[in-house]
């Protein structure tokens, strides 16, 4: 059962919500403040969020900024074309006026259901021994499991993403930035360097390659 948090502090819509979203066969989590959400988000897992964005305590844009890998659908009075754009690209999957039509927002909603589905049967990144559980994120190399921080799981995907292509520390550093946020131009030599010492103990060999004075890439023959 898809799990979907409501996150509006205006109670009749989040009832509303509520009671179609269960009709649907959804099981539908409640927040009623920018706060709550976060806490909420961190303590259990759901699919997909539905967000308004005038909300007590955070707002709704700087709750959109701290969510990651959930799809998010604004739901909000503001029908202004500049403030669609800015919430799309700051990362919304999608953009409803209110008041709305249940039946459109369903829609919506089974729209992102059936896109996620597509995207998950890309859920796995290989490269010779390595394979890359994306969803779970988990590496393994061979038939072991191998214990990476963040930052290194960061940098692994986009170079495998990129399996033939020399990665510009710039790009490396710009593409992964919004997730590791400790991973500078000064530390990004130590992260590679850890992250290819832990695959050549487990694989016995390096699976990266420094491009001197341009970047990293993985190590093809």
């Amino acid at each position: 059962m898809k799990r979907i948090l409501i996150i509006d502090d205006d109670i009749h819509i989040g009832d509303m919500l509520e009671e179609a979203l269960t009709k649907e066969g959804y099981s539908a989590i409640r927040a009623y403040s920018g706060t709550e959400a976060l806490y909420v988000l961190s303590e259990q897992h759901v699919d997909l969020v539905l967000l308004d964005l005038m909300l007590p305590g955070l707002n709704g844009e700087e709750v959109l900024a701290r969510i990651k890998r959930t799809p998010v659908i604004v739901i909000s009075a503001k029908v202004d074309v500049d403030d669609k754009v800015k919430i799309l690209l700051g990362g919304a999957v999608d953009y409803v006026t209110k008041p709305f039509h249940v039946k459109e927002l369903l829609a919506r909603i089974a729209v992102q259901f059936r896109d996620t589905g597509k995207r998950s049967l890309i859920s796995n990144l290989t490269f010779e021994e390595i394979l890359f559980d994306i969803e779970q994120q988990i590496v393994h190399v061979g038939d072991d499991t191998i214990h990476l921080t963040r930052t290194e799981s960061a940098i692994l995907k986009l170079l495998m993403q990129n399996p033939t292509q020399v990665i510009p520390k710039s790009i490396l550093l710009d593409r992964i930035s919004e997730d590791t946020p400790d991973c500078t131009e000064s530390s990004l030599k130590m992260h590679v360097s850890n992250l290819r010492k832990k695959l050549r103990e487990i694989g016995g060999k390096d699976y990266i390659e420094a491009v001197w004075g341009i970047g990293f890439k993985m190590r093809t023959e």
